[in-house]
């Protein structure tokens, strides 16, 4: 399995949620699933509400700004599995394991999992 390199988390951390966010919505519309969902989905991550959302957005902030903002959920650490070629709960930086987190909860919404599924509330 990869281990992220400290180059690839510099990487992560620089890039700009803006830039990857329409991405987001793109992967989970073509699967029949609402721009909703997905702000429903990151909100349970972050604890950004729209209005926060579109803010940081528009302020093209980078993910490590987007992180150190966000109210991580208590139970992200449930958020478990092989994303990118990386299994996320061994990934040991935690703003790299956070964006990862973020892709698998977009993964699974994309791929039609429940919401109550998603959102790790049990």
């Amino acid at each position: 399995m990869m281990k992220p390199t400290p180059e690839h988390n510099e990487r992560i951390a620089k890039m700009t949620f803006a830039s990857v966010y329409p991405h987001y919505v793109t992967k989970v519309e073509k699967k029949g699933r609402t721009k909703e969902e997905l702000h429903q989905v990151i909100t349970w991550l972050t604890g950004f509400n729209d209005k926060k959302l579109q803010e940081l957005i528009d302020n093209k902030v980078t993910f490590e700004t987007f992180f150190q903002q966000a109210s991580i959920h208590p139970n992200a650490h449930l958020i478990t599995g092989v994303i990118c070629g990386y299994h996320i709960e061994e990934i040991e930086n935690p703003l790299t394991q956070q964006v990862r987190y973020l892709d698998k909860l977009v993964d699974e919404l994309a791929k039609g999992r429940k919401m109550e599924k998603i959102l790790r509330d049990a």
